[in-house]
């Protein structure tokens, strides 16, 4: 899909530049996810260079063209780090009949340096490349939770830019995970029937904020906005010689948050019609921002908010009014998605 094919919806989605930690950048992101819950961001804006996120994907390529039995080495366990195979994953339990057509490769936190999991054979050489680009990944989310703090103008005797940010810095474990996804061409003998088979189903990411790096003319993103609306690579005010922008959406620990105020947008991916039913080959990276585990998911205090009457949504009823740590709220959504008991 062009750009010029972008649905209406998807199409008002801006590109940020957010090389300044300033006001008017501010009340920009906090506006596009208050009304998309996604925003592009451009990669040249940022301090993730091109050629980086260039060669994670040739590192991905790598990983996901090695043999099975290399890969069933670091399966991925309940701590959620690790390969995930084919039809193993359900992001949407209560619609699909069977698993995403996808496999994921799953890094948590590095600590000095050093991954604190298994890294495949395949990718043992690369363990500093991986950590450089985790941790640039985590000061990019850095930087956008210091924006959206100051968009929401929340109280600096609390906390202010920082009230985020300082939730999710690296004093503790958290639930940030870089994945590397590979969604393969659909065999002929899988019996995939579109409309009920799907490479990933319908969901709302757990965290707070996610990055998705995507690769130029690999389509196959859509939200929901009135009904499934596709999502370029390419959006239409960025030319095609340029690097894709990063996409950022907010994720449900930020919405609720928030009060439902920034939008945690459903989304999936499908195979573009464009590509007929088996597909083609598509790649990309999502980094998945959370807070570190302790973090207490108490209200936000911004005046901002509460002028505008903002409360808790579904998720408070799911905690029944208990405040719960930012640990506990992934273990359960986690366990919904991989079938593992709670």
């Amino acid at each position: 899909m062009s750009a010029a094919e972008a649905s209406p919806a998807t199409a008002q989605i801006p590109v940020i530049n957010v090389s300044q930690i300033d006001t008017e950048t501010a009340d920009r992101l906090v506006d596009a996810a208050a009304r998309f819950g996604f925003i592009f961001v451009e990669l040249e804006s940022t301090d993730i260079d091109y050629n980086s996120v260039q060669h994670m994907f040739q590192l991905s390529k790598k990983f996901f063209g090695s043999p099975r039995a290399e890969k069933e080495k670091c399966a991925i366990s309940e701590n959620n780090k690790g390969w995930s195979s084919m039809l193993s994953e359900t992001l949407d339990p209560e619609n699909q009949t069977r698993g995403d057509f996808k496999e994921a490769l799953n890094f948590g936190e590095f600590k000095d340096g050093r991954a604190q999991q298994t890294l495949p054979d395949s990718l043992t050489t690369d363990e500093s490349t991986l950590n450089d680009f985790f941790a640039s990944c985590h000061n990019l989310c850095v930087r956008l939770l210091q924006l959206f703090a100051m968009g929401l103008k929340i109280d600096e005797e609390a906390g202010g830019k920082d009230w985020f940010s300082s939730r999710h810095d690296l004093s503790g474990p958290s639930g940030s995970i870089l994945r590397l996804l590979h969604y393969p061409i659909i065999p002929t003998d899988a019996n995939y029937i579109p409309g009920k088979d799907i490479r990933a189903g319908a969901h709302s990411d757990y965290g707070s904020i996610t990055l998705l790096f995507q690769r130029p003319g690999q389509e196959g993103l859509e939200i929901l906005s009135k009904g499934w609306q596709p999502v370029p690579v390419h959006p239409e005010s960025v030319d095609a010689s340029r690097p894709p922008p990063i996409l950022v959406n907010i994720g449900d620990l930020l919405s609720y948050w928030t009060g439902g105020y920034l939008k945690s947008t459903i989304h999936r991916v499908v195979v573009p019609p464009s590509a007929g039913i088996s597909g083609e080959d598509r790649y990309s990276m999502a980094f998945f921002c959370h807070p570190v585990d302790t973090a207490l998911l108490v209200p936000v205090p911004s005046k901002f908010l509460q002028e505008r009457g903002k409360k808790r949504g579904a998720m408070e009823a799911e905690t029944q009014g208990k405040v719960i740590t930012a640990a506990e709220h992934l273990k359960g959504r986690l366990a919904a998605t991989y079938g593992w008991k709670k």
